[in-house]
């Protein structure tokens, strides 16, 4: 039988290893599904809800398998909607193809159904390649470069298929001009900086005395480095949010996620360093990094276009990190003095007891902090945690400890809400054999994450651990926005745009053959982890929380946090009441042991 173009790019993105790919049928992509039926399926076709929702599966299926995901939609609505997980992508630094129909080419420019302009709606988000197959000779070049492109540039890229060109007979280039042939292997590679630049980069860091490390998501494959570069510095290891899973949390000197969802560790000790190492990380809020012209600062990165931002760096390291820190670790000089580095350790012991003592207040009916609190030490140390964006954030950033092989991310730089479930649902393809936990708020699972539970019961089976968790903040409010309000513009929480109904989403994971866990009590939430935990199947575990409890960030003083509460009680006194008791728990036993500043006093 002829090969159709469908059955060649099917046939060749098996040839380049991708066995899964995430979609939602139309007929703009018609051709294609036909030829996954002559190809009995192969790669696997993953049917999300939504187009979004497959973009976003892809983007999880990448992050946490570190190979390429593929996601496949129609035209017109179907490609616009796969816009938002394109660009989680995008500003993630995740590789993935987006295969995109479009209507036939007879009809272009004929103002026909479901005909967008493609290029001009992918031109930002697919900037490193984007193209349009028209005849089948452009094939095999235009789909190899898009997934060679989209693993070089660690970013999206989109190749769209008229329908009418996906029934096409394929022919390949011929030995001809203006053909352009092209070939499947793509070896590994890695950069590295000058000798140099890698001496210049030691003088930095051995002439510091309080050295400051703060990794990202593109360190993940350095972690033993990193480990050796912090011991022989003596310096304390602050993460990103994308990194969080780059170092233990079991290490003393780890001072867990910085920023404004950070911890005061974090923030005390980019205050107080002269000296930082900032490996893989384009964290972006420069005022939780230390004053300009107070420390003497290294940058490695692997992208030449990132390296060099946010911070005014001495030198600017353009590599691997694994591959530069290699380099650079025989060139540093082992700190004896070790004060600085038990100062930091110190810092983050009492820290996890502050972080105790929160989660212990009372709140109504239960304190969120609470519940992230007593999932951390019940997670298997193979877990992959999901995150979505909200005030769910604050509590996985702080309360979950990263330790074993745990894997964990979140839409780091996009922080878009609604990813959290989905991202789990690609985690599970990507490793079928590993338990997956998603922490969300329930505002975004109300926009996504219930749609995808439907995926998860339609694909419960295929995972060889059948764990999949999904714990749910209920607290009937947009938390994080609600917050925002209040400490940026003093202003009440605004009920028409804050306020949610109230779902059960435990019943609606019961009515899909899920198992379904409500929390209404806080001497009920530790067993509710466990029988998630121990569940056979997917499990929705529901938590109604206070949306009071608030996600103090880390730099606040205790003037900005009582500016908080009377922003509160312009609203409710009796919830202000209980919001003051949680700001005491964050300075009670804590700020009495440091030394006073400006901000502490």
């Amino acid at each position: 039988m002829t090969m159709k173009v469908a059955d060649y790019i099917l046939a060749r993105l098996s040839e380049w290893g991708v066995e899964h790919v995430f979609g939602y049928p139309g007929d703009g992509i018609n051709g294609l599904l036909a030829a996954w039926g002559r190809a009995e399926n192969e790669p696997r076709f993953i049917q999300a809800r939504h187009e979004e929702m497959a973009a976003f599966d892809a983007v999880g299926y990448a992050k946490f398998s570190g190979r390429l995901g593929v996601c496949a939609a129609t035209s017109g609505p179907g490609a616009i909607h796969l816009l938002n997980g394109l660009y989680d992508a995008k500003l993630d630094h995740v590789p993935v193809v987006a295969l995109v129909g479009q209507t036939h080419r007879s009809a272009m420019g004929g103002s026909y159904q479901q005909e967008v302009d493609l290029h001009s709606l992918f031109k930002d988000v697919a900037s490193d390649f984007l193209e349009t197959v028209t005849v089948p000779e452009q094939l095999p070049n235009v789909l190899d470069r898009a997934i060679r492109t989209a693993y070089a540039r660690r970013a999206p890229t989109a190749v769209i298929i008229p329908a009418d060109v996906q029934d096409l007979d394929y022919s390949p280039p011929t030995h001809e001009f203006k053909m352009v042939p092209s070939s499947l292997d793509r070896s590994g590679w890695s950069a590295v900086p000058s000798s140099t630049a890698v001496e210049r980069a030691a003088e930095v860091l051995n002439s510091g005395e309080r050295v400051a490390i703060m990794v990202g998501q593109g360190a993940a494959g350095a972690r033993e480095e990193v480990r050796r570069i912090a011991e022989t510095l003596g310096a304390g290891v602050a993460k990103a949010l994308l990194g969080l899973d780059v170092l233990s949390d079991e290490l003393p000197y780890v001072t867990g996620s910085i920023g404004l969802l950070g911890t005061r560790p974090s923030y005390e000790m980019m205050r107080d360093c002269d000296t930082l190492l900032t490996i893989g990380s384009s964290f972006p809020y420069a005022q939780f990094l230390p004053e300009f012209g107070k420390a003497r600062g290294v940058q490695i990165d692997l992208d030449p276009h990132m390296i060099g931002m946010r911070y005014p760096y001495e030198v600017n390291l353009v590599g691997d990190a694994r591959e530069t820190l290699l380099r650079l670790l025989p060139q540093l000089e082992r700190k004896t003095e070790r004060g600085w580095q038990e100062e930091i350790i110190s810092g983050v012991r009492r820290w996890r007891e502050v972080m105790s003592q929160r989660a212990e207040v009372s709140a109504d009916p239960i304190n969120p902090e609470y519940v992230a609190h007593c999932l951390d030490p019940l997670l298997p140390s193979d877990a992959i945690i999901t995150c979505d964006s909200g005030s769910v954030a604050n509590w996985y950033a702080r309360h979950l400890r990263m330790r074993g092989e745990m894997r964990a991310s979140l839409s780091g730089t996009l922080a878009t809400m609604g990813c959290g479930v989905p991202y789990a649902i690609g985690a599970k393809f990507a490793h079928p054999d590993r338990p997956a936990v998603a922490l969300v708020g329930d505002g975004a699972m109300q926009m996504n994450g219930m749609a995808e539970l439907i995926t998860v019961a339609k694909y419960r089976q295929s995972w060889e651990d059948p764990r999949l968790v999904i714990g749910v903040w209920n607290n009937q409010d947009l938390n994080q926005v609600t917050w925002e309000m209040r400490a940026m513009g003093g202003a009440p929480q605004f009920l028409p745009s804050q306020q949610l109904p109230d779902v059960s989403y435990a019943r609606f994971a019961e009515s899909l053959g899920l198992t379904g866990i409500r929390v209404e009590k806080p001497e009920q939430v530790e067993q509710a982890w466990r029988q998630a935990l121990a569940a056979d199947g997917p499990v929705v575990v529901e938590f109604l929380t206070d949306p009071a409890v608030p996600p103090i960030p880390p730099h606040a003083t205790w003037e900005q946090m009582e500016a908080t509460v009377e922003s509160i009680m312009k609203g409710d006194s009796d919830r202000a009441g209980m919001v003051r008791q949680g700001l005491k728990a964050k300075v009670q036993e804590y700020l009495p042991h440091r030394k006073k500043t400006t901000d502490d006093a």
